[in-house]
């Protein structure tokens, strides 16, 4: 019997997969569980109709990460932090101040986590500093660090 599969289903295959396993297996374990439905061709044009709405919905995704990088890459922050005797800092500039600072400065929405820093910014001048958008998609944002 052959099986669409709506949930992982371990040594017999991922969501979404059509399986070929026996029909006791099927009635017994399977389909009383909710692990699948039987392979008929209303389920399969679901199933196919369902894939399509998915890809186009991660393809809106991906277009909208690439509008968001554009805009991102065309302009730039302005950060400030202490300074000493000849040009030494006090602290340094974090992720989370940069996403701050992004909402603040050109209002867009960006998550710290996406901010990817190997160490906080701990000079002055202008850093870039990659955003990761999408799995696809990474934006260099301009971090300009002068005196407070």
């Amino acid at each position: 019997m052959k099986v669409i599969l709506l949930e992982d289903v371990k040594s017999l295959g991922k969501k979404g997969e059509i399986v070929n396993v026996s029909d006791g297996y099927a009635r017994n374990m399977i389909l009383p569980k909710k692990l699948g439905l039987e392979a008929t061709s209303k389920n399969l044009n679901d199933l196919k109709l369902k894939k399509q709405n998915e890809e186009k919905i991660a393809q809106e995704n991906l277009e909208a990460a690439k509008a968001l990088a554009a805009e991102i890459e065309a302009g730039k922050v302005e950060l400030s932090i202490k300074t000493g005797e000849g040009g030494r800092t006090f602290g340094s500039v974090s992720s989370k101040e940069i996403a701050e600072a992004v909402k603040a400065q050109m209002n867009l929405d960006v998550d710290k986590k996406k901010i990817q820093m190997k160490e906080p910014i701990k000079s002055l001048g202008v850093h870039l500093v990659a955003v990761k958008l999408h799995p696809q998609v990474t934006a260099e944002l301009k971090v300009h660090v002068g005196e407070a």
